[in-house]
């Protein structure tokens, strides 16, 4: 009896008033205010059955007005609803709704695009006081999980393990993480299909900017331009072709890809099938990063230059967590010498820059599982921009947070350009077990001064909606979409 007891006081920590959740509902005059009051969303689709299972235990232990499905409802509408209540209530003095807005912690369980897709939504409506984010696993990467000390393996459904999870949420610290966005422009064919690529081949968090706002300045006539935004990591070339061809079979067969260590397991394969072991013998030398692209950076404001990019790189990332393909670390930490002569840091992830780090193939990769093991280190900067000329290869891969897509490339004298730059932070929950670090941490190594976020400087001509994700009400995800493409 006295363990039950204890169980109960322990789940009042985390139970937020009905009146707070249900607006117009009857409001309570003596509520009790959590010591962590928390929303949680999940992914029912993600990891198999693991979704749907971990739904019915929060459901249980917490209010079913607090745990949320985002297979029925949007992330955008709920925060949209009670965030609007919490203004409301605090305009009419309510004090305790303002100590829990305060206090107030958000959950989501799935994969890291289940996890970008709040996150974009978070950054999107710019919310009062902006709720910190706990990222439960459940998806094949979980680098974003991973990244910031909860595990990469999918977890218990069961009371125990929800428990426990909520312990390490209460105790979490927090900690700002920067996201990017992305622009993609690409001149309209003359002839055939309106769409280069097909909207629903699309990642979720990249989407049409003529279906956003048809006068923007970003939106040129006779181009293709489309935006999105990221939290882990931009790639391009034979990595995300691999990945590609993972969520294809995926597509064409989900019944086969119930299972954590199946989907892995599978993954390995067609890394072998794509050539990524045998690049030199399977890839021809055109679709090499060097050949496919002229590469520029900018590592303080106004100053593009160009990048060298060795001609047998095959795949290059921008990295912003150290969290790469289910946990490796691509950059790694420079030595001193690396330090001083190439003005390279650790990677931080509140600092504004983006690691780019370059591999020739699949072998090459495998030096990350060394405990000092790296790719070919090429730059870390605040923007990078990719112009593709006309060229032997019509096309290439790409991919966002684990969400790949086949690139069209020019096909006569036009460019397709592709930039990513600063966006903003996110307030993240982290664990002891964190792995990322941050540039204002006393702890982390010393590096040179960190300049002033300069992510600002340019953007403020070219409007607000260049500032967004376009993950809430500037995109939905459509109906027809299974959304279990994002775990």
């Amino acid at each position: 009896m006295a363990d039950s007891t204890s169980e109960s006081n322990f789940f009042k920590n985390f139970l937020i008033p009905n009146y707070i959740l249900v607006p117009g509902s009857e409001v309570d005059s003596t509520p009790n205010v959590p010591k962590c009051p928390v929303l949680v969303f999940i992914n029912s689709k993600s990891g198999g059955q693991l979704g749907g299972e971990l739904f019915v235990t929060y459901h249980t232990l917490l209010t079913e007005n607090q745990v949320f499905d985002l297979g029925k409802e949007a992330p955008d509408k709920i925060l949209r609803k009670i965030y609007f209540n919490f203004e409301k209530l605090k305009f009419d003095g309510d004090e305790s709704a303002t100590k829990i807005q305060e206090r107030m912690r958000l959950v989501v369980a799935g994969g890291d695009g289940t996890a970008g897709w709040l996150l974009g939504v978070v950054s999107d409506l710019k919310l009062s006081h902006p709720p910190p984010i706990a990222t439960m696993p459940l998806g094949t990467g979980n680098n974003l999980p991973f990244a910031f000390g909860w595990g990469k393996k999918n977890p218990g459904t069961d009371e125990v393990s929800v428990t426990s999870f909520l312990h390490d949420v209460m105790k979490a610290k927090e900690m700002k993480m920067d996201s990017w966005h992305i622009l993609m422009r690409m001149r309209a064919p003359k002839e055939g299909s309106c769409d280069p690529i097909a909207p629903l081949e699309l990642p979720h968090s990249l989407h049409a900017f003529h279906r956003v706002s048809e006068t923007d300045k970003l939106d040129i006539e006779g181009c293709h331009t489309f935006r999105g935004g990221f939290w882990n990591y931009f790639s391009m070339g034979m990595d995300a072709q691999v990945s590609y061809a993972f969520h294809s079979e995926r597509k064409l067969h989900p019944e086969k890809f119930k299972n954590q260590l199946v989907n892995q397991t599978t993954y390995a394969k067609l890394g072998c099938t794509q050539g990524w072991f045998s690049a030199s013998l399977f890839h021809p030398s055109s679709r090499n990063i060097a050949q496919l692209a002229k590469v520029k950076i900018m590592k303080r404001y106004g100053q593009w230059q160009d990048l060298d990019v060795p001609p047998s790189i095959r795949s290059i990332v921008c990295l912003n967590l150290p969290s790469f393909s289910g946990g490796l670390n691509p950059w790694g930490t420079p030595n001193s010498k690396k330090l001083r002569d190439r003005d390279l840091t650790p990677p931080y992830v509140d600092d504004g820059l983006l690691e780019v780090v370059g591999f020739r193939d699949a072998w090459h990769g495998l030096v990350l599982l060394a405990p000092k093991g790296h790719g070919t280190r090429l730059a870390q900067a605040h923007r990078i921009r990719f112009e593709f000329q006309k060229g032997a290869a019509d096309h290439t891969f790409m991919r966002i947070d684990g969400e790949p897509w086949k690139q069209p490339l020019p096909v006569d004298d036009d460019t397709v350009v592709v930039e990513i730059s600063h966006l903003r932070q996110v307030d993240m929950l982290a664990t002891h077990g964190c792995r990322s670090k941050s540039v204002y941490d006393p702890s982390s190594p010393s590096h040179h001064d960190t300049e002033e976020d300069d992510s600002n400087e340019e953007d403020y001509q070219q409007g607000e909606e260049f500032r967004k994700f376009g993950a809430a009400d500037t995109f939905r995800i459509p109906d027809e979409v299974d959304i279990s493409h994002l775990s």
